[in-house]
């Protein structure tokens, strides 16, 4: 039994025919439906977080081996499953939790909130979604995955009309001065523009400005960062002002937003070249 109860989806039948139709080989995509898809989610992340990553577990964690907050009863968990593994939750490979501000605003808060002032984005218009917990089985890491993966959060976002995505993203450690040089790169060129810069909140603030400009070698700083972080960049992702030190999950976090017009620009034009090309409903699938 999951530890949290599965949220209720909205609009759960459009948004799963579209995961549905993005299946590839031995690999689909959806939404949890109850219990049991949560509890494979978490048990996923307690594989990877805990036991591979060297989270440090509360007791309550450690004895279901799960890892689990009250933001899992709300959020929607996107699933990737792998048929050559079985049927049903014991296939889950990966998952990212996601949560819009629509119902944020009704639960009362954001994940991000608990490290980052993010006040600013409250003013901007429009739905926007947080990411978070992501994670992917160490045997499933590899390409296919993870396109289909950030395929179904474009459909996801298309779908429920998101202009901007926001959440914590880690790099692995807690000395924030063994990443001075992937920290110092984040600061100099991919900070956030006034408008949408969210700040580390008093107390947990860690400067990432630790180089200048002109002892960063971008090159060797791409290869130092995690590879979601990098994808973030890819996307035109901007990052917040400061890090924070995560001693629960063994990271260094920083805030990453991305507005979304590149991601749906990319959904709706491979949407259009497919229906041009089938002459049908097309799988909705972005580049």
């Amino acid at each position: 039994m999951a530890v949290m109860s599965a949220p209720p989806l909205t609009e759960a039948t459009d948004i799963d025919a579209a995961l549905s139709a993005l299946k590839t080989g031995r690999l689909g995509i959806r939404l949890a439906k109850n219990d049991a898809d949560i509890d494979a989610a978490q048990a996923l992340r307690y594989r990877v977080f805990y036991e591979e990553m060297a989270a440090k577990p509360s007791a309550e964690t450690a004895r279901l081996k799960r890892d689990f907050d009250p933001f899992d009863e709300v959020c929607d968990h996107i699933l990737v499953t792998d048929d050559s593994i079985g049927d049903g939750p014991d296939a889950v490979v990966a998952t990212y939790r996601l949560l819009r501000s629509s119902v944020a605003a009704s639960f009362g808060r954001f994940y991000t909130s608990s490290e980052y002032d993010i006040t600013n984005l409250f003013g901007l218009p429009g739905e926007m979604l947080e990411l978070g917990r992501s994670c992917v089985d160490v045997r499933s890491r590899d390409r296919p995955t993870m396109n289909l993966l950030w395929r179904g959060i474009a459909a996801y976002v298309f779908h429920h009309e998101i202009f901007l995505m926001f959440g914590c993203a880690s790099l692995h450690g807690t000395d924030p001065g063994a990443l001075a040089l992937p920290l110092s790169y984040l600061y100099h060129f991919h900070l956030a523009p006034p408008a949408f810069r969210t700040k580390a909140l008093p107390g947990l603030y860690v400067d990432m400005n630790f180089l200048p400009p002109d002892e960063v070698d971008p090159k060797m700083a791409l290869a130092a960062l995690p590879p979601l972080v990098k994808g973030y960049l890819r996307l035109g992702g901007f990052i917040g002002d400061g890090a924070v030190i995560d001693e629960q999950f063994n990271t260094t976090d920083v805030c990453v937003l991305v507005k979304t017009d590149l991601v749906t620009e990319k959904y709706l034009s491979h949407y259009r070249r497919t229906t041009s090309e089938a002459g049908s409903m097309p799988v909705a699938e972005p580049d």
